[in-house]
């Protein structure tokens, strides 16, 4: 297969940049995924939340271009969002925290103890010295979301190609050959969403990795006959834990990152009995019985930004990692920005305008 644009990982990265590619219909484009099914990993097993106060300056400003999709759409689509305010707390020993982060962030408000338990009943009175909201935080339709953009990438002409893993890849002229589980593909450009694995395949192309790691982050559904399903998103400001309604429970997680290997995560029973312990400490709930909890991959450059942008020794091979907990709030921006870069176009004007600078997501920061 020739194209213009290969896409290495069928996770949001990968299928948001390919559905943004192929609006041009004058560029050719193919995703190969290694698994039998797309957003299979990290993607597949988000906390589906949009926070605009959460992340660097960077991220925040990709989650706040990506708003206007989650709420519209195209073609007037319904929108992706279902409101659930974000409620930071903090014990004594995290007030100074949650300060610094009221400073920060103007769209958090300070409430009192009242506003807490009125929010959420299940506040353990006298726990939380200091809280804040951010009141327009919203759930995100996880699924909805992917599936848009591949049926824009697929109905503007993209290949998704599935069980094709690279097993390597070399340099042919001004493109690359890509050799694949599921066949080989020769492209101009090599666009590297593979996650978890995007250092594993800058190394296949005899690229120096950027020094990516992949953390363990562990969720749990958790049986709660007490739950109220308007509670907001409740975490504490040092991220020990967090939760949420989801149907009839509780989804719940320590908030773990711990440094692993690129594969199919798992949870360790430790991690969660700590979210058990931590949110039984903040709430009156006494949670105990445990439905089903799973793990997921977040992955992170050494400064938590991602990494976006042309790699600067190599032509043709463009970075798209390393969006940690924070690809699918900014999924529609980050593709956004990454395709105006392929394509050698100005920056998207969400992003122009608030003076966006995307050099300090390049690759070439670690060089």
């Amino acid at each position: 297969m020739d194209v213009d644009v290969a896409v290495v990982g069928g996770g949001i990265a990968g299928m948001s940049v390919a559905g943004e590619l192929a609006r041009d219909h004058a560029i050719s484009v193919a995703v190969l995924e290694q698994e039998s099914q797309l957003a299979y990993h990290a993607s597949g097993r988000s906390a589906a939340a949009f926070l605009e106060s959460y992340g660097s300056p960077e991220i925040r400003a990709l989650t706040r271009a990506s708003r206007p999709l989650f709420e519209a759409g195209d073609d007037d689509e319904a929108p992706l969002f279902a409101p659930r305010p974000l409620l930071w707390l903090a014990p004594e020993e995290q007030v100074g925290e949650l300060d610094h982060l009221l400073v920060a962030e103007p769209l958090l408000r300070r409430v009192d103890e009242a506003e807490v338990l009125r929010l959420c009943a299940a506040i353990r009175p006298g726990w939380t010295a200091a809280a804040a909201i951010e009141d327009g935080a919203q759930d995100v339709d996880v699924a909805g979301l992917f599936e848009r953009y591949r049926r824009l990438a697929t109905r503007n002409g993209a290949t998704v190609v599935t069980k094709a893993a690279v097993r390597g890849a070399e340099a042919d002229g001004d493109g690359w050959v890509l050799r694949s589980s599921g066949g080989d593909v020769r492209a101009r450009t090599i666009v590297n969403a593979a996650g978890a694995w995007a250092d594993d395949l800058a190394r296949l192309c005899g690229i120096t990795p950027v020094g990516l790691t992949p953390f363990r982050r562990t969720v749990a559904i958790v049986s709660c006959d007490m739950v109220d399903r308007s509670w907001p998103l409740v975490g504490d400001v040092a991220e020990g834990f967090y939760f949420r309604p989801e149907g009839n429970g509780l989804l719940l997680s320590p908030a773990d990152e711990t440094p692993t290997q690129p594969g199919d995560a798992k949870p360790e029973m430790e991690d969660v009995a700590l979210a058990l312990d931590r949110a039984n400490e903040a709430t009156t709930l006494n949670l105990r019985h445990v439905r089903t909890a799973w793990a997921g991959l977040r992955t992170f450059a050494a400064d938590r930004n991602p990494v976006v942008g042309y790699d600067p020794t190599c032509q043709g091979f463009f970075w798209l990692a390393g969006q940690g907990g924070y690809g699918m709030q900014t999924a529609p921006g980050m593709a956004m920005l990454a395709a105006s870069l392929i394509r050698g176009e100005p920056l998207p004007r969400a992003l122009a305008d608030e003076g966006f600078d995307p050099q300090r997501l390049s690759p070439a920061r670690f060089a």
